[in-house]
């Protein structure tokens, strides 16, 4: 057991272990390509973001280094309770496990963005104008590019 005090060590393991659960599932889910676009986990950058297709890849190429950053924290969260380090020692392994955690997760989120962008972009669908609203004007006008009407000349035929 660590000497550090306890009101030090547990909420520490307890963030590291915390860490390591969300990581895990994100990689996880990432990898399989279960994961929501609607979700608060995974890579939710704009690259990441524009389609379904590039939010998989994105998720598929940071799970690798987000599960390393499970794992990594929870060893890191196990060993800052159960090594008999003085509290010095078990406050700079605590700092320096969740940061090179966050540091880990960053990194692949940075991979899942970069290999998003390789993916096109989709196109946008056009806003309807100001001079289409309500206009009603039929088959004569836009509406015969935007509805599927029967032409004037296709019903006397």
């Amino acid at each position: 057991m660590s000497t550090a005090p306890a009101a030090f060590t547990v909420p520490v393991a307890a963030l590291l272990l915390i860490l390591a659960g969300l990581a895990s599932v994100t990689a996880a889910r990432g990898w399989t390509g279960t994961l929501r676009r609607e979700g608060r986990l995974g890579v939710h950058s704009i690259a990441a973001s524009s389609s379904d297709d590039a939010f998989a890849l994105a998720n598929k190429v940071a799970a690798p280094v987000v599960g390393g950053a499970a794992l990594m924290s929870l060893v890191l969260g196990i060993l800052v309770l159960v090594l008999p380090l003085p509290t010095l020692a078990t406050v700079v392994i605590g700092v320096l496990s969740i940061v090179a955690v966050l540091v880990l997760m960053t990194a692949g989120g940075v991979l899942g963005e970069r290999a998003a962008r390789t993916l096109p972009v989709p196109l946008r669908r056009p806003k309807p104008s100001a001079a289409c609203d309500g206009c009603a004007c039929g088959a004569g006008g836009c509406s015969g590019l935007t509805r599927k009407t029967v032409p004037v000349d296709a019903e006397t035929a």
